[in-house]
């Protein structure tokens, strides 16, 4: 059934009846030097820091909880995790909640529900890509005038009165701006159900709502065509459309050139499905721009593919290119732009924008003219011979910083513990493609010349990934959350779609009894001067799992903390790196480190009542020190933790 024209049949609103206390916004321009955490990463340049300092390295392991918030009884149906980051302003928090991205807003001291309001899209949302919580809210505020935003898992754009949680009668159609009108290919016959969505808030800007797209995952597209995953502006205060970026060009666009035989029209994808950044003075929004249908085969998309795999700058108020730069053309190994874009105005006087990526290097430009800080060089990469396949002959490689993670897999990087586990390591990956090239490309499960597939590294959810990475910007020094973990990248024929190749063959990567045949680190957090490129420390995000340390094969043999290969969600602070050990495998742990962000050591162990999903974030209300996150991922329901000093 078509869902691009169907509007919401039905909301419950349920902040009429939930909320009763009218919530003071006495701030005129809250950010997080005033003590609060209006902005998914802090601020609008996705810092990630904030410089409260009453939490320190004397006192931090005397943190207690001070208050939970469950959302138990807010699906349905229950959700045990919760990856978003509420916001706090002037003592109210702000959050998406439960697989329907209800919306909630908590007393910042007790966790005691203020207001809520509850979406009911009906088949919007049986069909939507992206279901749950999301990654949480944006907030505007004009004097008394405050407002939440979020985009809801059917693909609608809300407004909601800060105080009540009422949606906003003059925004849009009663609160809400329906995002399926107006996209491209959104009722091409070759289509079901409208394929798109988000999970990241919008961004807000200059009175500007920004908006992303994100569609289901690409590893086995349904077909070589898709929605296009433009990028909108909207007015803050109507929902009124004000600008439209295609980021795959129209036939007359810059950027076109780059999609032969004419893929461009049918190719879909291509949206942001991160949280974007942004600078005010200079009216410019930061596009971390993903890759085109599909992930690991672009034979239907001959060329390099702009925007793809792009940070695009574009005018906050008009949505015209400023300037962009593709990180990776024509990207078949699923590497699109994970995160926001990092800026940050450095001790040297430089004002640069920073895309982290998942192949784990920082690329770094002046924000304004998009020059970059050190040289990018084009450098020759190797070809594959997957059927249809179309290879660009070089990508980007910037020659600072230097990679923060590894990249390559070849012999050399088998595990060594013993001369056993290195020949059974070499046993386990036989059959495989290495890939003595960090670009080295995909092949197929069944290649002609007996191999299985290629072993690649980072694999596609990084290196870095959403949880982004934490800027200080007092001193310059960028922290990065990685991980280290192999992919079995084997292409074969899906016969329920017509694209060429997709990723399965069910290869899985080869271990030894269990354990990774790649060396450890399997996650840690880097430390870059950003004024000078310079690495100056990584500390890992765990300590050894278990099923490593008392491994009958790893008897006798003691390593160093091996980190897992997780997304640690992490926080910059005056003093403190705060480092969690999230999701994504099961020797993830309930716990939270806290690092001396000078030198990397290790100051406490905080335990969690649950893992970090969420990203921590902090705050002060009151003249207390708050630090918060979502946890859950195991057998409870998510909840909302918040501590603070006794």
């Amino acid at each position: 059934m078509k869902m691009a024209r169907r509007v919401v049949s039905r909301f419950v609103v349920t902040a009429s009846a939930i909320a009763c206390v009218p919530l003071a916004l006495s701030q005129t321009g809250t950010s997080v030097n005033q003590g609060d955490w209006p902005a998914y990463h802090g601020n609008e340049f996705s810092q990630r820091y904030s410089p409260l300092d009453q939490i320190n390295a004397e006192n931090v392991g005397s943190l207690e909880l001070a208050w939970s918030f469950s959302t138990k009884n807010f699906g349905p149906p229950t959700d045990f995790t919760n990856p978003s980051t509420p916001l706090e302003v002037d003592g109210v928090l702000y959050a998406t909640i439960a697989t329907t991205r209800n919306i909630v807003a908590l007393d910042a001291t007790t966790g005691e529900v203020r207001w809520l309001w509850r979406p009911d899209e009906g088949e919007r949302f049986a069909s939507a890509p992206r279901k749950g919580a999301g990654r949480g809210v944006a907030y505007w505020q004009d004097g008394d005038e405050a407002r939440i935003l979020s985009i809801l898992p059917g693909y609608h754009l809300v407004a909601l009165d800060a105080k009540t949680g009422i949606p906003d009668p003059e925004f849009g159609d009663n609160g809400l701006v329906d995002l399926m009108v107006g996209l491209r290919n959104a009722e091409d016959p070759r289509f079901g159900d409208t394929d798109i969505g988000s999970s990241a808030p919008p961004f807000v800007m200059n009175n500007v709502i920004v908006v992303g797209a994100a569609h289901s995952t690409g590893g086995r597209p349904r077909s070589k065509s898709n929605v296009k995953g433009d990028i909108r502006g909207f007015d803050v205060r109507t929902g009124e459309l004000l600008w439209t970026f295609h980021t795959i060009p129209e036939p007359t666009e810059v950027g076109a050139e780059s999609w032969l035989e004419n893929s461009a029209e049918y190719t879909g994808n291509a949206g942001v499905w991160a949280p974007m950044s942004g600078d005010a003075e200079l009216g410019i929004v930061y596009l971390p721009v993903e890759d085109p249908t599909g992930d690991y085969y672009g034979g239907d998309r001959p060329g390099s593919n702009l925007f793809s795999s792009s940070l695009v700058a574009l005018d906050v108020r008009t949505g015209e290119r400023r300037w962009h730069y593709q990180l990776i053309h024509h990207d078949i190994w699923d590497w699109d732009l994970p995160s926001a874009p990092l800026l940050a105005d450095l001790p040297n006087g430089r004002k640069v924008v920073m895309a982290v990526t998942k192949q784990s290097f920082v690329y770094t430009f002046d924000r304004e003219t998009g020059e970059p800080i050190w040289p990018i060089e084009e450098r020759p990469v190797p070809a594959g011979d997957v059927p249809g396949e179309w290879y660009s002959l070089t990508q980007p490689f910037p020659t600072r910083p230097a990679a923060f993670d590894r990249q390559g897999f070849v012999e050399n990087d088998l595990i060594d513990f013993t001369p056993e586990l290195r020949a059974r390591a070499l046993e386990a990956v036989q059959g495989f493609r290495l890939s003595p090239s960090l670009y080295s490309p995909p092949s197929l499960a069944e290649a002609p010349d007996g191999t299985r597939g290629l072993l690649s590294l980072p694999s596609s959810t990084g290196g870095s990934n959403w949880e982004g990475s934490a800027m200080d910007p007092e001193t310059g020094i960028l922290y990065v959350p990685s991980r280290t973990q192999l992919q079995a990248l084997a292409l074969a024929k899906n016969p329920d779609s017509d694209i060429d190749w997709s990723q399965g063959g069910g290869v899985r990567v080869p271990r030894v009894d269990g354990l990774e045949v790649v060396k450890p680190p399997y996650g840690r957090v880097t430390a870059i001067d950003m004024n000078s490129g310079d690495h100056l420390w990584w500390v890992a995000n765990a300590e050894t799992p278990a099923r490593i340390a008392d491994h009958p094969l790893m008897q006798g043999i003691d390593i160093e903390d091996t980190g897992i290969p997780t997304r640690s969600g992490i926080l910059l602070t005056k003093t403190l790196l705060f480092v969690g050990e999230g999701i994504g495998t099961a020797d993830a742990l309930p716990k939270m480190r806290v690092v001396n962000k000078q030198t990397g050591e290790v100051i406490t162990v905080m335990d969690l009542p649950d893992n970090q999903t969420g990203l921590p974030f902090t705050y002060e209300h009151d003249g207390k020190q708050y630090l918060a996150m979502f946890v859950g991922g195991r057998s409870s329901p998510a909840q909302l933790v918040a501590y603070a000093l006794p």
